[in-house]
């Protein structure tokens, strides 16, 4: 068989830490039986191996038939799944109150209901101390349906209040349901669209919004149910290119935590997306004392104390870390440093290859693309873009795929690829018509590059000229401003009116914005 790093046990395997082998090893270790072998044998051929190969598999241990190799496999991935349930389980919340729940269904159907009580008790103070509204709720559940079990003089007073608490924590997880669902939502429409294109777009996720919010006052708001609220208006703001409303709730979502500390371990995804959020915003609004400032919290977050670095935690903080790595390049126009720190990235990127997203690979291929064109090098930033024209899912992030061909296109006509140049403006135009993102931005570029081929080198200064003064009052529509968040062409174009490198250019205006943020 053909060698496949995607196969689940493979992967399964290849994720646990040394620690998590050893534990699964020793999880085995009492069984004598002939099958508990195979297992610590297959897992064993599995682990050393860099690619997974079962024909190697099969020919490395004889014991091993084909025919069989299907069920090993399987029954081997639920024992791993075992292993880890019991691995240090005290450290997940989550895992913790589901065993006093599962504990306290036993004790049920024994009928030892004031035991059950105790057990709920205790995964009632876990709950309450998180904020694990989902399975408070399925506590108070329970508790409501052990107390007719329990008679008691004060049953009255008990019922009305469980019953209250109910009906409280009901509306709480609504809230928190409609925020994550209004998020999901919204961040369907990025995944497909990038920014919104038109006013079209805008009334669509305009009308999304306020239909789906339901009516609430901010400041009674319980702590998730504002996490998750911040989450979706951050979201929505950034999406909609209201860069300063999108600051304002990034801010109140950092805020949120550190004025409620003991929350940050037992919700980092959610911390982590906070200041991660909250540094795209400085970042766009080039509010960059503050973003170097967020950059140092964020970065302090592996050496949290109490902690668990799982590998969800450790690839979240790789891919935001590294995104805001470049970001602060691009934010100062340091393109000669930054294309320094690429091919470490890159290299980061092929080990996560396995557990990160289309969309993420597709920003850090662009992102490296427009650090290459910066520093003028056009034969690396067309190595990084063609990653992105030649990949198979057009559907996600078509707006980055439309901006690459054009970045794509400049490159070509730099490094004098005139043949290509032409083969390209063709294909670029039947790509941008096809995903209806066809706006005065593409048109205006495509339309001046295809006449570049045509006009002698004394005129060309004048047609750069030209192109800047056609574009420059874009740079304040409402909708065709987007296109200057993935490309700063006016820079470009200046930098040949001037002739001057581009990436001064770019840095002289970078450093103007910070100092006026500074100011104010």
């Amino acid at each position: 068989m053909a060698k496949s790093n995607s196969d689940p046990l493979f992967r399964l395997i290849k994720a646990l830490t040394p620690a998590e082998k050893r534990y699964f090893k020793i999880f085995f270790s009492n069984s004598k039986t002939d099958e508990d072998a195979k297992f610590i044998k297959l897992f064993n051929l599995i682990d050393k191996h860099q690619d997974y190969d079962e024909a190697k598999i099969l020919e490395q241990e004889k014991s091993f038939k084909s025919s069989q190799l299907s069920n090993l496999k399987a029954h081997l991935y639920r024992q791993i799944l075992q292993s880890l349930n019991n691995y240090n389980p005290h450290n997940d919340v989550e895992i913790k109150i589901r065993e006093f729940l599962n504990h306290t269904n036993i004790l049920y159907n024994r009928a030892l209901y004031d035991q059950c009580w105790k057990m709920l008790e205790k995964a009632r103070q876990l709950a309450e101390a998180n904020d694990k509204y989902r399975m408070m709720y399925e506590i108070i559940e329970f508790e409501k349906r052990l107390l007719t079990k329990l008679i008691k003089t004060d049953i009255k007073e008990k019922v009305l209040d469980l019953v209250k608490e109910s009906e409280s924590q009901q509306k709480k997880l609504q809230n928190i349901n409609t925020f994550q669902n209004l998020s999901i939502r919204l961040y369907s429409f990025y995944l497909q669209l990038g920014f919104i294109r038109n006013s079209a777009d805008f009334e669509i996720v305009n009308r999304f919004l306020y239909s789906t919010l339901p009516a609430f006052k901010e400041e009674n708001l319980t702590f998730d149910e504002k996490n998750y609220l911040y989450n979706s208006l951050v979201g929505y703001y950034l999406f909609i290119q209201d860069l300063d409303r999108g600051y304002e709730y990034a801010k109140k979502w950092v805020d949120l935590f550190e004025q409620n500390p003991q929350m940050i371990i037992p919700k980092i995804e959610n911390y982590i997306r906070a200041i991660h959020n909250l540094l795209v915003a400085q970042s766009k609004l080039f509010k960059y004392h503050e973003f170097v400032e967020y950059t140092m919290k964020f970065q302090a977050i592996s050496q949290m104390e109490g902690l668990s670095i799982t590998n969800n935690i450790s690839l979240s903080l790789f891919r935001y870390s590294s995104v805001h790595v470049i970001n602060q390049y691009f934010m100062t126009g340091n393109f000669i440093e930054g294309v320094t720190i690429i091919p470490k990235i890159a290299a980061d990127l092929e080990k996560y290859e396995d557990f990160l997203d289309t969309h993420t690979v597709t920003i850090f291929y662009y992102k490296f693309a427009c650090m290459f064109f910066g520093n003028e090098d056009y034969q690396q930033s067309t190595f990084w873009l063609n990653k992105i024209i030649n990949s198979r899912d057009l559907n996600i992030r078509s707006d980055i795929h439309g901006f690459a061909r054009i970045l794509n296109l400049i490159s070509h006509w730099e490094l004098k690829n005139m043949d290509l140049v032409d083969y390209y403006i063709r294909s670029t135009f039947r790509y941008l018509i096809k995903k209806d993102d066809f706006h005065v931005y593409q048109k205006s570029i495509l339309k001046f590059l295809k006449k570049l081929s045509s006009i002698s080198p004394d005129q060309l200064r004048d047609s750069f000229i030209e192109l800047r003064d056609k574009l420059l009052p874009l740079t304040s529509n409402a909708y065709e401003k987007r296109a200057f968040l993935y490309f700063d062409i006016i820079s470009w174009l200046e930098s040949k009116i001037e002739n001057r490198p581009n990436h001064l250019i770019i840095r002289e205006k970078a450093m103007a914005k910070i100092d006026f943020q500074k100011g104010n």
